[in-house]
């Protein structure tokens, strides 16, 4: 039985390149297979080559599938994330954030061309002291290929799909469970993926299109490439990363299950990834403890995940702003967000700039943003308004349609008091409304209660780091030596020294003899005597 291509076929000829009977034609920009030459690659190999080198697996056989789909043996998956069904830790540092903010945000980011006019994203680090350099490799199938062809062409920027930044997300939990990530390997399902996504509930895809999309986010996900400057921080000395993916793509298992007609059916994929070189300095425990690299982990709601596959085309600015605030958050709950901060997390500066120049544009995208915020407060993440800079008069209409009361009497006279008012509740906003907004803020976002409640540990985590650090603080210790050679400096016996500071002379001979250290406050006393600065 022969193969068709569908119409999300990639055009990349990996097919043709491929198919050993010759079968794969083009007519008019499209590939189609010749039925007469197609044999499922058998005598050749045991897999049809056109499903296997399709970056998206593309071409299906003309016969759909009958029957269920039997359970075939893979190798073992990496252990399961979100066990206790709500959250699952996950790499969190400024690199993956960063990374997720160029999967989401591709087409409206601020891209530069190098020399060979290939494209790249800068983003400066603690101040302009470093940076990190995002490229995206052209080509997609980055397993079968060992090199780097950069993107150039900037239209190409608007086929990134958002939605493989759960991808990237999901592969940053898997990378906590890893000892030494940028040494190990993690493999996942196409059914692990589809559960934590939330695609084994959509009845309307099939099994080949679910397959396809997955394949596809994936190796978007493993075209991202980074280099890394980084200053130094604290104790950890600076260093530079050279330029790797963020994720190595390993290996794809394609399974497949042959009906009686010797036809064979994509069922399953199974992938084997390696994070990159970063979690050498970014995700390393041993490094940690020894203050030569981070360890830098936050918590991922499994909810995240599917709002964002359920909004993504629709509300796009408001899957940015969702994913943005997962990291934002981490850096405390109460934080004070300006509105061109979100809208240019949501729609990129340069259409902000044209709004502020076109009337009509401007019209719609204050509409798109408050219909924004009205998605994120049905998924919970419900924006806090500054009374100040926010006043309830330029507030989205939805807000203040929650304040209707629920009774439908007391409905009625809500609305008849409104008519009464001299400013009415379905007025269109005041004059002036973008300039008032380019000066409004967010004093926070009410987080649902489980990504709320893993916030509160992390804080509660980090205060009692802090507390032990101000009970403990790091006061310079003073050796037996040092006391001793100082005494004798001052012509003191130990017997002076002990009545000048209040102690007896066995409390000076002992400390002399390293037999136990002065507390804090004694340790200042003996320095002031004995003039130790």
């Amino acid at each position: 039985m022969s193969y068709t291509i569908s119409e999300s076929c990639p055009t990349c000829n990996s097919c043709q390149i491929h198919c050993p009977t010759d079968a794969i034609k083009t007519e008019n920009g499209e590939y189609l297979i010749d039925k007469e030459k197609c044999n499922s690659c058998q005598g050749y190999y045991q897999e049809p080559q056109c499903i296997v080198q399709c970056p998206i697996s593309s071409p299906t056989p003309i016969q759909a599938k009958k029957g269920r789909y039997k359970n075939v043996t893979r190798i073992p998956t990496s252990p399961e994330l979100f066990i206790n069904g709500k959250n699952t830790p996950f790499a969190s540092s400024m690199i993956i954030w960063e990374a997720c903010t160029v999967l989401t945000c591709a087409s409206v980011l601020p891209w530069e061309k190098d020399s060979n006019n290939s494209l790249y994203y800068e983003r400066s680090v603690k101040q302009g002291q470093g940076t990190i350099v995002f490229r995206l490799n052209n080509i997609l199938n980055t397993q079968i290929s060992e090199s780097v062809d950069y993107l150039s062409d900037s239209s190409q920027l608007e086929c990134i799909d958002i939605r493989a930044a759960c991808l990237h997300l999901l592969f940053a939990g898997y990378a906590t469970t890893l000892e030494k990530p940028w040494e190990e390997k993690f493999v996942i399902s196409d059914q692990q993926i589809e559960q934590y996504l939330g695609l084994d509930k959509r009845k309307d895809l099939s099994k080949a299109a679910k397959l396809s999309l997955i394949k596809l986010l994936i190796q978007q996900t493993c075209q991202l490439l980074a280099t890394i400057n980084w200053p130094q921080q604290g104790k950890v000395k600076g260093f530079l990363v050279p330029e790797s993916p963020i994720w190595n793509l390993l290996e794809i298992q394609h399974h497949f299950q042959e009906d009686d007609l010797g036809c064979q059916h994509l069922i399953g994929l199974t992938f084997t990834l390696q994070p990159g070189i970063w979690a050498k300095y970014f995700l390393n425990k041993q490094g940690y403890s020894k203050r030569i690299a981070f360890y830098q982990y936050g918590s991922l709601p499994q909810f995240v995940l599917s709002s964002v596959m359920s909004i993504w085309q629709q509300h796009p600015g408001a899957t940015r702003i969702m994913l943005w605030l997962l990291f934002k958050s981490k850096m405390g709950r109460k934080q004070c967000i300006t509105v061109p901060t979100l809208m240019r997390v949501a729609y990129g500066q340069q259409r902000i700039a044209q709004a502020d120049i076109h009337r009509e544009q401007r019209k719609r995208l204050l509409r798109t943003f408050e219909s924004d915020l009205e998605v994120l407060n049905h998924y919970g993440l419900k924006p806090v308004f500054d009374p100040v800079s926010y006043p309830e008069t330029i507030q989205p209409l939805w807000v203040k349609l929650d304040r209707l009361p629920d009774d439908a009497d007391e409905a009625l006279d809500f609305w008849i008091n409104d008519g009464c008012q001299e400013h009415r509740l379905t007025d269109s906003g005041p004059r002036g409304k973008w300039n008032w907004l380019m000066k409004a803020r967010i004093l926070n976002f009410e987080l649902p209660q489980e990504w709320e409640e893993q916030l509160i540990k992390f804080e509660q985590k980090k205060q009692r780091k802090t507390q032990r650090k101000t009970r403990n603080p790091k006061i310079s210790q003073l050796s037996a030596e040092q006391i001793l050679d100082a005494r004798k400096r001052k012509g003191l016996s130990q017997r002076a020294l002990a009545k000048e500071i209040g102690k007896s002379q066995s409390w000076i001979r002992d400390l002399e003899n390293g037999r136990f250290s002065a507390k804090p406050e004694d340790r200042e006393i003996l320095k002031t005597v004995l003039e130790l600065y």
